[in-house]
């Protein structure tokens, strides 16, 4: 009885230790389905002193950090092509060369005793300043952005160091092939113009002191100056030594900015700079748009089809996946911010290889222009835009100090809220209707920098007029004979 018991016992066991158990299937990643995300934006407060100085704030008491940013209206585009890198210098003068009573040395000992970070900078339209401290040295830091915006001290040595670095900056512009490329095209594509115009070795060395003064005097005025601060501060509290610092600094009016009229679109051409390196460094392009430009959204879903989708982009899956001829290739539209800037791909590939690769860049193009985008592609490009947009909003600072830049450059009010909308409204006819009325192969300015030796014959396939450039010498080419 006992033995058929645990013979029975033994049975049961054997077949349970035999018995399989399905295990469920883990879903694929293309499978998993999630809610749309949602992004809502944060409230900004904004004010204005009597003397036209605007102000947007963000209170922030996360962290016992603040981040305050400054733009002032005026910028290189103002610069006389005469005294081209002015403002590259004012900057880098303004941040170094002290303020107020306090030395360059004296300031910066204080500065770094109060573990801040200043920085100024200077860009086409604007010149910016920006300071990052501890929320215990609000006080101190908002009187030293006051000195800096009155009463800059511009030292002379400062002044000097800041020369010397541009000047070895210009001496070493031919260094990089993607800089000579990138700057080859701006002055192909402006030529004449501020947009095409780079610091030379006699203009630097001309720049003085007065130069700064003139301009800080001409653009540097209460009802000129935007102010972003977020963090730890208490709203009143700032307001209060903003009204202090600089409430008395009477209102002089805006000043006038003029834009220069761009120069007419040049017709396409390969502009060949020798360099005896192993593979050459590629950049197209032609004029663009500005942000007042209806067809913006349109177009950030049409360039995100063909070069600026990373991966999901047509050019980076047929000229690298595909095809192995390059480790990256891209697309993209400067937006400029007032006058039109320009579209721009780009690329590098081994020397042998440079016109097999200008040629797809160019097929590609046309192909934008010629032949509708499939719906997977569009419903890709879309989703990528509008889930990416929450990550240009990493911090508090970020989402005010972009607050008070869409303002200051005169964006919709409700830009940032309907983003997103917008692009989820792209059609496949608006991408190609976009693309043949804003994508110029015709009008490509072709830069390569590289060893032309290797494929300069191969040139003439490309059925446009190929100039060689003089690195040498200031911006001028010359048409190779046929």
């Amino acid at each position: 009885m006992i033995r058929s018991v645990l013979s029975i016992l033994f049975f049961l066991l054997l077949a349970g230790c035999t018995t399989r158990t399905v295990a469920p299937q883990p879903v694929r990643p293309d499978q998993l389905d999630f809610p749309p995300l949602q992004f809502s934006f944060p409230k900004i407060e904004k004010e204005r002193l009597a003397n036209g100085f605007r102000v947007y704030l963000k209170e922030d008491h996360e962290l016992p950090l603040i981040e305050l940013t400054l733009l002032v209206g005026g910028g290189s585009i103002q610069d006389p092509l005469e005294k081209t890198g002015l403002s590259q210098l004012f900057a880098a003068v303004l941040e170094t060369g002290g303020a107020g009573d306090a030395t360059p040395a004296e300031l910066e000992t204080e500065l770094e005793a109060m573990a801040a970070e200043l920085s100024v900078s200077s860009s086409a339209y604007s010149y910016q300043i920006d300071l990052s401290l501890h929320q215990r040295d609000l006080q101190r830091g908002i009187e030293i952005l006051a000195d800096l915006l009155r009463r800059p001290r511009f030292d002379s040595e400062r002044l000097e160091l800041a020369r010397s670095r541009m000047l070895e900056s210009i001496r070493r512009k031919n260094d990089d092939p993607g800089s000579i490329a990138g700057r080859l095209l701006a002055e192909a594509s402006y030529p004449g113009h501020p947009f095409g115009s780079f610091p030379q070795r006699s203009v630097v060395e001309r720049l003085n002191r007065d130069d700064l003064l003139q301009l800080q005097q001409h653009y540097f005025r209460p009802d000129n100056f935007w102010f972003a601060a977020s963090g730890a501060f208490n709203r009143a509290e700032l307001l209060a030594l903003l009204r202090r610092n600089l409430g008395d600094w009477t209102a002089q009016g805006t000043p006038e900015l003029t834009l220069p009229d761009l120069p007419p679109a040049p017709k396409g051409r390969v502009l060949l700079a020798d360099k005896k390196i192993p593979q050459t460094s590629i950049m197209m392009g032609h004029l663009g748009i500005n942000k007042d430009n209806p067809d913006f959204f349109a177009l950030r879903v049409a360039n995100y089809i063909l070069g600026g989708g990373g991966f999901n982009s047509r050019m980076m899956r047929e000229i690298r996946s595909n095809r192995g001829l390059v480790y990256s290739v891209y697309s993209y539209f400067q937006t400029g911010r007032q006058l039109p800037e320009l579209f721009i791909a780009g690329s590098e590939t081994k020397t042998a290889t440079t016109v097999e690769v200008v040629t797809l860049m160019r097929q590609l193009i046309q192909q934008m222009i010629a032949e509708p985008v499939s719906e997977q592609e569009l419903q890709l490009a879309r989703q990528s835009l509008i889930n990416s947009f929450v990550f240009a909003f990493t911090d508090s600072h970020s989402v005010t100090s972009r607050k008070m830049r869409l303002d200051f450059y005169h964006y919709p009010k409700d830009y940032l809220e309907t983003y997103q909308e917008k692009i989820a409204a792209v059609t496949i006819a608006d991408v190609q209707r976009v693309a043949r009325t804003y994508l110029h192969p015709e009008l490509l300015q072709i830069v390569l920098v590289g060893d032309s030796s290797t494929f300069a014959d191969q040139l003439r396939k490309l059925d446009l007029s190929v100039e060689t450039v003089e690195l040498t010498k200031p911006y001028k080419t010359s048409v190779i004979p046929e």
